[in-house]
């Protein structure tokens, strides 16, 4: 047993494992190992979320009084591993992750029963729209407007780079209210129904070639002024309060999934006789990711210690964005180095659930396709170099 856990933590696993080995299908622990985004394919995602809704365990991070699980933060991070372990499908993060806590946050008692329930079963399956063709990084200079009209707001713009607003029923967005003073003091956060007359979605295909985003256009979109989140031209700071969940993700525990995956596939590649895995080149690239791997989680414990005390994540999520971002980049490099040709066919069928069997090893087949997705890891969410400009502003103070 590892010393960093009591006896009761280790029941605490035992329970996970159990519930994992009992609920989790062979079609789930599919659709977990042939992921190759941030983003799970819709259907397994829902269904994944709908066993942990039954059972309780949809929102580990929220309080209890809204349906969180109360759980200490060592129980959250076993929980991340078992799942980590049993190659769980991933839930779109959207409206668990980052909706929900910002309702939490900011929204009115009404919002709160009204909303929070329905993102935990899955009912509601959210968006975001922020970044527009002419606002991405410099987000405050989006120029989607809501013009008031008695109790509601008439939108008019676009939204780009929209994930998985093809299957989403809300999305949450920054919309422009004023044009006076500073360009953050006139954005308000709104709630929008994506079955309201006047929206269009259209689909942007990947580098990889999935359809994960869109760019969403709003032509005399009328929105209820009761689904406004914070006060008028306020909403950049709840924006700000968002993004901190946003930029937060415990990225360790996928990392290591990507580490043991390249460890796996190295000791099946035989070079000059002997396995991959006892080259001193691939090993001394391999150790630097376990040490980023081990300083991630220092990190993120500390996040997740704030959270569980009821704070923000703060500036310390723009560090762990960044840090995050660049060493998963360098991990999909290592695993496209280990799988050399193998890492080539496009094999979008065999990526499917139940899809034929793929050319080379299974282990090789996501590969490619998440080594292409995750080039995108340095921009969302906000940049690299964006992320560093916070850091350096916290800790100026300025």
């Amino acid at each position: 047993m590892d010393s960093q856990f009591s006896t009761a933590d280790e029941a605490f696993r035992g329970e996970v494992r159990s519930f994992l080995n009992e609920n989790l299908s062979e079609e789930l622990r599919e659709a977990g190992r042939k992921k190759t985004s941030i983003w799970q394919e819709n259907n397994s995602a829902m269904a994944w979320q709908k066993l942990l809704f039954d059972k309780g365990w949809a929102a580990p991070e929220w309080p209890a009084e809204y349906g969180g699980t109360d759980w200490s933060l060592t129980q959250r991070y076993i929980f991340s591993q078992e799942c980590a372990r049993a190659e769980t499908p991933g839930i779109s993060p959207m409206g668990l992750k980052m909706c929900g806590p910002m309702l939490i946050g900011y929204g009115t008692e009404e919002q709160k029963n009204y909303y929070l329930p329905r993102i935990l079963s899955g009912e509601h399956i959210w968006c975001q729209g922020y970044s527009e063709p002419g606002a991405g990084s410099d987000l405050a200079s989006l120029k989607t407007f809501a013009g008031s009209d008695g109790d509601d707001y008439i939108v008019n713009g676009t939204k780009i780079w929209t994930s998985f607003a093809q299957h989403s029923n809300m999305m949450f967005a920054l919309v422009r209210t004023s044009t006076e003073g500073k360009v953050q003091q006139g954005i308000s956060f709104l709630l929008i129904d994506m079955a309201t007359p006047g929206i269009k979605i259209e689909p942007i295909i990947n580098l990889e070639g999935s359809h994960e985003l869109n760019q969403v256009f709003f032509d005399d979109v009328r929105v209820p002024k009761a689904n406004r989140v914070g006060k008028e031209n306020d909403g950049w700071s709840v924006a700000k309060y968002l993004l901190e969940f946003e930029r937060f993700s415990i990225s360790s525990i996928e990392l290591r999934r990507l580490i043991n995956r390249t460890r796996r596939l190295a000791n099946e590649t035989v070079t000059t006789g002997n396995s991959l895995s006892s080259d001193p080149a691939f090993l001394k690239k391999l150790a630097q990711l376990e040490i980023n791997a081990l300083a991630m989680e220092t990190s993120e414990q500390r996040v997740l210690a704030n959270l569980s005390a009821g704070n923000r994540p703060g500036s310390v999520s723009s560090v762990l964005n960044a840090i995050s971002a660049e060493t998963l980049q360098k991990a999909d490099e290592l695993a496209i180095e280990v799988a050399a040709y193998y890492g080539l066919p496009y094999q979008p069928v065999a990526l499917e659930v139940g899809g034929p069997s793929p050319i080379g090893s299974a282990i090789t087949l996501p590969l490619m396709p998440s080594y292409m997705n995750n080039r995108m890891r340095t921009i969302a969410g906000g940049s690299a170099e964006v992320q560093r400009n916070i850091v350096a502003k916290a800790i100026l103070e300025l």
